[in-house]
């Protein structure tokens, strides 16, 4: 796998397995990681959704990341392209067999796209990473505080109850453990750490998914996209005109009327 360089849409969609989106979006670094499990190549274009303009737009119309370009094949919202390489591809399965399990990775799924993402990303990595660096904005302290004091402990004593004490949630690591682990690296780039003391299960559990080769191969090309200043990508959209918004940090996935960063 390599990252390609920022090119135009329309020149990424004659290429063969495409994932465009931001090395350092939980969904994208989701379904990165599923590819990965299952052994196929693909290639990132890492370009910012506004730059795509309407092009962008026709591709995802709700100007949402990731998006997969298979073939002639494309569609966004990570949970779909993620439902769609484990039924189109064969190799390891992201679902587990049993209906009954499926349902529970699924309901896992959602609950790490909903609820992990609200604290970890808009409470935590938005608050102390992007409102500072980005729009030069003072860090809502008072939520980052209920984050850290009230809704992340009760998030973490419900997945301390779900989680395995060794292994992964159905055996071989699938789309249910990523989900969940993939919010925990946005939250440590935001200086959040698990409490391995209140919530054995869940740090060990996060430490044993992020270490996976699927999920770990990708680190280098996270450390690289956030060395770029961020500040300098938001010179660099001001100096070409685009709006300047939250989704124009490649971090947002809106989903079931909902807005994620």
């Amino acid at each position: 796998m390599r990252a390609a360089p920022n090119r135009c849409i329309s020149c990424t969609m004659k290429r063969p397995r495409t994932i465009i989106g931001s090395f350092v979006s939980p969904y994208v670094r989701k379904v990165l990681a599923c590819l990965n499990l299952k052994g196929l190549d693909y290639q990132i274009d890492p370009i910012t959704p506004f730059y795509g303009n309407d092009e962008f737009e026709r591709l995802s119309p709700l100007r949402r990341i990731p998006i997969l370009i298979d073939g002639d094949v494309t569609m966004s919202d990570s949970s779909v392209i993620c439902a769609y390489l484990d039924e189109a591809y064969p190799g390891h399965a992201l679902l587990p067999a049993s209906p009954a399990e499926r349902a529970r990775a699924r309901w896992l799924e959602e609950y790490a796209d909903t609820r992990l993402g609200d604290l970890f990303i808009w409470s935590l990595f938005y608050q102390k990473v992007v409102r500072p660096m980005v729009w030069n904005e003072p860090t809502d302290e008072e939520r980052v505080r209920k984050a850290l004091e009230e809704d992340l402990p009760e998030a973490l004593n419900y997945l301390e109850g779900e989680l395995p004490a060794a292994g992964f949630l159905f055996g071989e690591i699938g789309i249910a453990d990523i989900s969940i682990a993939t919010f925990f690296r946005n939250g440590a780039y935001a200086g959040f750490e698990t409490d391995d003391s209140h919530w054995p299960r869940t740090a060990g559990f996060v430490n044993r998914t992020l270490d996976h080769p699927a999920i770990a191969s990708l680190l280098p090309f996270e450390d690289v996209q956030r060395g770029a200043s961020i500040k300098g990508r938001r010179q660099a959209l001001l100096n070409a005109g685009a709006r300047l918004t939250e989704e124009t940090l490649g971090l947002r996935e809106p989903r079931r009327g909902r807005m994620r960063l």
